[in-house]
């Protein structure tokens, strides 16, 4: 653990606080899903202002419980990880080869020119701030900048497509094309922070990390996915009850988590694994291969919900308000919001357009590729361990944009979803005519 039994209140045991911390983390979140409902926020947004709330710039400030700091809150990182694992399978579960079939080729070409067309405009954009403001902004700071800014968060998305049920062409794209961006974020940064190091006094380029290992992570991470989805859906076979069906997938993922924390090194080769990649084509594989994966796949989706309320008021509290304290944060994490958001709307407006999607996929699909979280912060983490001058700068400005993205990301992709047609809002009336149907339907069964 992150903190000491000694600072704790009422002489309480660790454990018993970390049952405490996770029953307020929930009700919380709980709680202020109710209170943003009548505002017509999505659920999330509710989840990461009650992380805010109990974290550790409003609750932590309370005497005798400021052991609650972003070290206490570190400490439920296993909760985050596991919720990743679970938000991955399930967009996994989108890649079913009919649908691919249909989509595939554009949520390639989108997913790919997206991510490039966004790090090219905020490398642009930084760089030229660079130029502005040296001391503060190094060129080689810029240039990481711009690769985290391909990656989009897949959980925001997803908690808003599941809670609002968002049907057709849009949401179709979009799941596909958040999990390529992943992957393609991965290169990017990989390749933009080498540069970065090899600008440093003393640097060099590094070709085996700049395109050998980027591209390991991906092709393995996939394959343990592809054997992992296999052994599963064969495994699946051998039982007859639902709840051990469900059991056993959980078991796969959380240990598709576990083996993606794997490190190795091979011949000066640094071989790891991306836990969203993994988990990802575990349920692609699952899921056309196994013949009852859909069924399945529900009953996991309702067993997870906990866990997802969980990791996203985790992450409100961990959430950096400090960094509105220095003005060159700010400025520069305007410029990094404004460029970032320009970049995705128009490269995802270019790329629906050159691959003939609908008039409303062209219109909308940017504003949904907006939020972002988990991947960016590991970036940023990876640069602050490697290189902690640079990474103190990088990481800041990223928590900032997090900060915005998180809390206004939701609310974006809601509107787009609805203005574009895949969210029906509903009358009270239709809703409980829809509830009264079901009902009867129940009976006559």
């Amino acid at each position: 653990m992150f903190f000491s039994e000694a600072d704790l209140p009422f002489g309480l045991a660790s454990n018993t606080v970390i049952l405490f911390a996770i029953a307020l983390f929930l009700s919380a979140g709980l709680l202020m899903s109710r209170v943003v409902k009548p505002l017509k926020l999505p659920a999330v947004t509710g989840y990461l202002v009650a992380g805010v709330l109990v974290g550790p710039f409003v609750l932590g400030m309370i005497p005798g419980l400021d052991f609650i700091d972003h070290e206490f809150i570190s400490s439920f990182s296993i909760i985050s990880d596991v919720a990743l694992g679970f938000i991955a399978f399930a967009i996994g579960n989108e890649f079913r080869i009919g649908q691919l079939k249909a989509i595939g080729k554009q949520a390639t070409i989108i997913g790919i020119f997206q991510a490039v067309f966004a790090t090219v405009l905020v490398d642009a954009a930084l760089i030229g701030l660079h130029f502005a403001m040296p001391d503060k902004l190094p060129i080689s700071s810029a240039l990481i900048l711009g690769a985290i800014a391909s990656a989009t968060a897949p959980a925001a998305t997803l908690m808003v497509v599941r809670q609002y049920k968002a049907k057709g062409k849009l949401t179709n794209l979009l799941l596909p094309i958040v999990a390529i961006d992943d992957a393609v974020g991965l290169i990017l940064f990989a390749i933009s922070f080498n540069i970065a190091k090899a600008l440093l006094p003393g640097g060099s380029f590094n070709m085996v990390s700049v395109l050998v290992e980027p591209t390991l992570e991906i092709v393995l991470s996939l394959v343990l996915g592809l054997v992992m989805g296999v052994i599963l859906s064969y495994c699946e076979k051998c039982f007859k009850s639902n709840s051990r069906r469900q059991a056993l997938a959980v078991t796969a993922v959380i240990l598709a988590v576990a083996l993606s924390k794997l490190k190795f090194n091979v011949g000066g080769v640094h071989i790891g694994f991306s836990a969203l990649l993994v988990c990802m084509m575990l349920g692609t594989t699952f899921c056309n291969i196994c013949d009852f994966s859909e069924d399945l796949m529900e009953k996991i989706d309702k067993w997870t919900t906990p866990i997802y309320i969980l990791f996203f008021v985790i992450s409100g509290a961990e959430l950096e308000l400090s960094v509105f304290a220095d003005w060159a944060i700010v400025v520069i994490g305007i410029v990094y919001i404004i460029v970032r958001s320009i970049g995705k709307y128009t490269g995802a407006s270019m790329s629906a357009a050159i691959t003939g999607c609908d008039s409303n996929v062209k219109k909308y699909l940017g504003f949904t590729l907006l939020p972002q979280a988990g991947v960016a912060l590991g970036m940023a983490m990876t640069v602050s361990a490697e290189l902690p001058e640079e990474g103190a700068i990088v990481r800041n400005i990223v928590l900032f944009g997090v900060l915005i993205y998180e809390l206004v990301g939701p609310l974006v992709t809601k509107i787009a979803l609805t203005k574009a047609g895949d969210i029906q809002i509903k009358s009270e009336a239709e809703k409980k005519s829809e509830a009264y149907e079901k009902k009867v339907a129940k009976k006559t069964k």
